[in-house]
């Protein structure tokens, strides 16, 4: 099914799969309880076909499809791989976002893609909305006219109460410096960065200071300074003459008052200067997307390459866009500096994990993702490496050639576990860090130490299992080295792609929030490294589970956080809740996430809850955000809709505040002009919104008032009577 245009044939990629299990036909074998792995089915296949015999190219807009993740071979497809059997030697370009680089790849590979990379939409700071402007407006004035330890801030207390903000900053018995602590808050929730919008392809951005504002804002703290450098970096081509005259009779006025004949301007940095204008044209290249995708690529000509990775912290080098984008070399990560952050980051998680249980972590669960190692360089390896205690061996030429142990004395703590958690990319990618993982988490437990101070060799000595038993679930000890079970690098099937837990809560196939851990674990059981290609090893999987103390998740996107996709809940939040329930005493675990978004040195950790609030607060519950995404239109509206689904995921495995789905309904259901706009724009994403908060209130995650769930329900049954066309 599709619209022909002329010589322009325009669809929908078919879905895979059927109502309520999208990629079941074709991950069937990997679920309890499943039958055999199933082709995709006639309408996906035939789709292709009809491509091949009827079409002289084929483009791919957005960020993604699926032909590129069906089975087959990981690197190189055969014969027998279903992307070489449906695109055939259709030429294929791809529209792909430029900040994802490491799903680009696989595109390129496997799906035999020339990739055209389009630009990320703008950024806006978050600023203060509703309650919480009218709570910085009284913090203000009451800060600046007290000096009273002792005065009474009950009025504000019952503000921040109401706001859900006692959890972020608790009373303490200093009044006067809870309320500095409260406003300092704020202030960080005021001045976080989110995407604008949607980015149109070709379409030169409109707020290109913004975007400058955002790039800055980590490396120059003076407000004023970073003003001028932005400033500095106008084109000079751009200024009429006239206005030249009036900045140097300016200047001239200036420097005769104050006796100095020194502008502001020269004093600022001329390498931020030089940078700020190279992110200015290259932000001004970007109707090189269109150029390159149809002038060029679409006449069988050269498209230029260009590295993936995001404006915020790869600045300039990624630009523009428009470009057939690479990522890195595999065989330099962790890269020297990559490995120093990471190092740095991981003593402070143990340290950070010991001050506030009085413990050293047993084991960490490190999650290493494809898209955040190519834009950090390896941050994650890094950080996995530097917990057990090593350290990167390089080449001359500065390949890395092996990990090695750092001596005990020198560690100065112990030896941390591992669970290293690898997205299918990062398993497909990097095949070559996977297997100098192995080498030295072997290694490692081999090492003649003291248990006490060597984790890793302890649960490696008392985690043999037999595998082919059902029945033993209880782990025995290892009589020689040559039984000590090492695996420490768990994925997904070979050839396969994705915990399947989204596609759980999407289709609301579940009746415990255990049977999201349990598909997680189903679904991450495959040991990969030396000796294990994909071999099935859940029961050591589930015994570091049972080990395991803290999680930890490197962010590596502004545009797009824990609350805006599908991924960290199915996984981040999937993997703690496996934890949870593997544990003896069935006890919650932290999550640490490491905000990497900048390219500074700079990586903030916070724990799981403190982000999630921080970035509801910035996003979903912020009018000047959901705004911004109502004027999208359909699109605008789909994305509100998708993030409320990330709720209830992130509800389900992990606890969500009350005040988020208040807000949340209040904004997007009860609010009629606004639910109005969503209803019309896209009807589909509006029924969405409200089933999902009727949903987390069934399911007992949010503690609604029977009067709000009473409109819901009226509302759910207008928007589902409006989609069938039912008129009364």
């Amino acid at each position: 099914t599709g619209l022909r245009i002329g010589k322009l044939f325009l669809a929908v990629q078919p879905l895979l799969g059927f109502e309520g299990d999208p990629m079941g036909l074709l991950y069937g074998q990997t679920n309890q309880n499943a039958g055999p792995r199933l082709t995709p089915h006639p309408q996906y296949v035939n789709f292709y076909h009809y491509l091949q015999n009827k079409a002289d190219a084929v483009v791919c807009l957005g960020t993604h499809g699926t032909v590129e993740w069906l089975p087959g071979q990981p690197l190189g497809n055969d014969a027998n791989s279903w992307p070489d059997k449906l695109l055939g030697n259709l030429p294929h370009f791809y529209v792909y976002a430029g900040n994802n680089p490491a799903e680009a790849i696989l595109a390129k590979r496997r799906a035999y893609a020339t990739l055209v990379s389009h630009s990320i939409p703008g950024y806006s700071r978050s600023g203060l909305y509703l309650d919480l402007a009218e709570l910085k407006e009284d913090l203000d004035e009451f800060l600046d006219s007290n000096n009273d330890p002792f005065q009474d801030v009950s009025a504000l207390e019952q503000a921040a109460e109401k706001c859900g903000l006692l959890a972020d900053v608790p009373l303490i018995q200093d009044k006067m410096q809870w309320a500095r602590d409260l406003r300092t808050y704020l202030v960080q929730v005021r001045q976080r960065f989110f995407s604008t919008g949607l980015h149109v392809l070709g379409k030169i951005p409109e707020d290109e200071d913004a975007l400058l504002e955002a790039y800055f804002a980590a490396s120059v703290e003076d407000d004023e300074i970073r003003s001028h450098i932005i400033q500095a970096s106008v084109d000079k081509t751009q200024v009429p003459d006239w206005q030249k005259q009036l900045n140097d009779w300016l200047h001239s006025i200036f420097s005769s008052l104050t006796n100095t004949d020194v502008s502001f301007a020269e004093t600022l940095d001329p390498h931020l200067v030089e940078e700020a204008q190279l992110l200015r044209a290259g932000l001004r290249a970007t109707g090189d997307e269109l150029i390159n995708l149809v002038e060029k690529g679409l006449n069988g000509r050269y498209v230029p390459p260009g590295p993936g990775g995001d404006v915020m912290r790869d600045g300039a080098g990624v630009l523009p866009t428009g470009r057939n984008i690479y990522a890195l070399d595999p065989y330099r990560m962790p890269s020297k500096q990559a490995f120093v952050r990471g190092q740095k980051l991981a003593n402070e998680i143990a340290e950070r994990h010991r001050n506030q249980t009085g413990n050293w972590p047993e084991t960490v669960s490190v999650s290493c993702w494809a898209m955040d190692c190519i834009k950090t360089k390896g941050e994650s390896v890094a950080i996995a490496v530097a917990l057990v205690g090593g350290r990167p061996v390089r080449d001359l030429g500065g390949r890395v050639v092996r990990f090695e142990p750092i001596p005990l004395e020198e560690l100065s703590r112990p030896r941390i576990d591992v669970l290293c958690t690898l997205s299918g990319i990062f398993r497909d990618s990097f095949e070559n860090v996977v297997l100098l993982l192995d080498d030295f988490f072997d290694s490692v437990a081999r090492l003649d130490e003291p248990i006490t101070l060597n984790y890793i060799r302890k649960h490696a000595i008392t985690t043999i299992y037999d595998e082919n038993d059902d029945n033993a679930n209880v782990p025995s000890t290892a009589s020689t080295a040559q039984e000590m079970e090492t695996a420490r690098l768990f994925s997904n099937p070979a050839g396969d792609y994705g915990s399947l837990v989204a596609d759980a809560v999407v289709s609301g196939e579940w009746e415990d929030s255990s049977q999201l851990g349990d598909t997680w674990a189903a679904r991450n059981a495959y040991a990969y490294g030396r000796s294990s290609k994909g071999i099935a090893k859940p029961k050591a999987l589930d015994y570091l589970l049972s080990t395991t103390d803290l999680v930890v998740q490197e962010l590596d996107s502004i545009e797009y956080g824990i609350t805006d996709i599908q991924e960290y809940h199915a996984n981040t939040g999937a993997l703690k809740k496996a934890v949870e329930t593997r544990r003896a005493d069935g006890s919650q675990i932290k999550v640490a996430l490491v905000e990497a978004i900048t390219s500074g040195d700079e990586r903030p950790v916070r724990d799981l809850d403190e982000t999630l609030r921080l970035e509801y607060r910035t996003k979903l519950l912020n009018p000047k955000w959901s705004d911004m995404m109502i004027e999208q239109g359909a699109g605008g509206a789909f994305e509100i809709s998708q993030r409320m689904t990330a709720a209830l995921g992130w509800a389900a495995t992990n606890g969500v505040d009350d005040f988020v789905f208040n807000q949340a309904a209040e904004r997007y259901a009860l609010d009629k002009e606004v639910a109005t706009k969503l209803q019309k724009a896209n009807p589909e994403a509006f029924k969405n919104i409200v089933s999902r908060l009727l949903e987390v209130a069934a399911r007992g995650y949010w503690n609604a008032s029977e009067d709000v769930l009473n409109s819901l329900r009226d509302m759910y049954n207008d928007a589902d009577d409006a989609i069938e066309g039912i008129v009364y």
